[in-house]
């Protein structure tokens, strides 16, 4: 069984979407008519230094994971996958191809959620390397680290802390003379924390005016770490925002279904890498 897996914000890079954007030219243009720029090139010559700023990081990941999964569509040879799932933004692909949503829905959500996650600066994250997520609660608690939270699970032995970036940076020396491996991340906020509440309530009144319907593939939250209930779609993901990505809970669950072929749809193998520190730990 194989399932399609889409990365999160970390994982743009220039000239992501190569020829994709002359291959869907129809999307493109209503991307564009959205967006009020050129997605193509945006992605491919970023002139004005923007594809780092969340508020055009996300929708451009957003277009290039949706027209690459458009292509494996067409491809005969291709696996069709039994779940999907995506990591943060990721998730957002991965509901477009189990079609809770059209190609332009899909983008307009991306394009709110971005602006609002991009309005809220100050915040800094943190990736921990080498301790459980055990681990990592128990350090935070023993030092009074009380302002951080953990905002991603994603393998038994890597998670991503979030909050005010200094108070981050300030727990560096905690986490290294633990023996784990500390390297902080490049983002304006604190994502999947407390301090995304704001742009959680906002989102979530925007999402109550857009009519989404249930996958068609089984699709995987990372808000609980299993495949979305009926009925589920707005509230799970207004709570991604300021709640933890399960990601290791996740793809456990799909190990535990038995499957066996895991597709990175979109650009880089951040995901794949993943996978193999997670396969590795059982």
């Amino acid at each position: 069984m194989t399932a399609y897996l889409f990365p999160g914000q970390g994982s743009q890079n220039l000239g992501m979407g190569g020829t994709l954007f002359d291959e869907f030219p129809e999307l493109t243009t209503k991307a564009d008519a959205i967006l009020g720029y050129s997605v193509k090139e945006l992605c491919l010559n970023d002139p004005q230094k923007q594809l780092v700023q969340t508020q055009f990081t996300q929708p451009a990941l957003y277009v290039v994971e949706a027209l690459t999964y458009k292509k494996k569509q067409m491809d005969a040879t291709q696996q069709k996958p039994i779940y999907v799932a995506g990591h943060s933004l990721g998730e957002y692909a991965a509901l477009f191809a189990a079609e809770s949503f059209d190609f332009e829905t899909g983008l307009r959500l991306v394009q709110k959620r971005g602006a609002l996650m991009g309005q809220i600066s100050g915040g800094g994250m943190a990736a921990i390397i080498g301790k459980s997520a055990q681990d990592v609660r128990d350090l935070l608690q023993k030092n009074h680290f009380d302002s951080i939270d953990i905002a991603n699970f994603n393998t038994p032995k890597q998670v991503v802390i979030a909050g005010k970036k200094e108070d981050v940076l300030n727990t560096k020396n905690a986490f290294e003379q633990a023996g784990a491996m500390f390297f902080p991340l490049n983002v304006s906020g604190a994502f999947h924390s407390r301090y995304m509440t704001p742009a959680k309530e906002e989102f979530s009144s925007f999402l109550n005016e857009i009519e989404l319907n249930e996958p068609k593939i089984p699709c995987i939250s990372n808000y609980t770490g299993k495949p979305y209930e009926t009925g589920q779609i707005k509230i799970n993901l207004a709570e991604q925002l300021n709640h933890s990505v399960l990601w290791n809970d996740s793809m456990q669950y799909l190990i535990a279904q038995r499957v066996q072929n895991f597709v990175e749809v979109g650009p880089g193998t951040v995901l794949t890498g993943l996978m193999t520190k997670i396969k590795q730990s059982k």
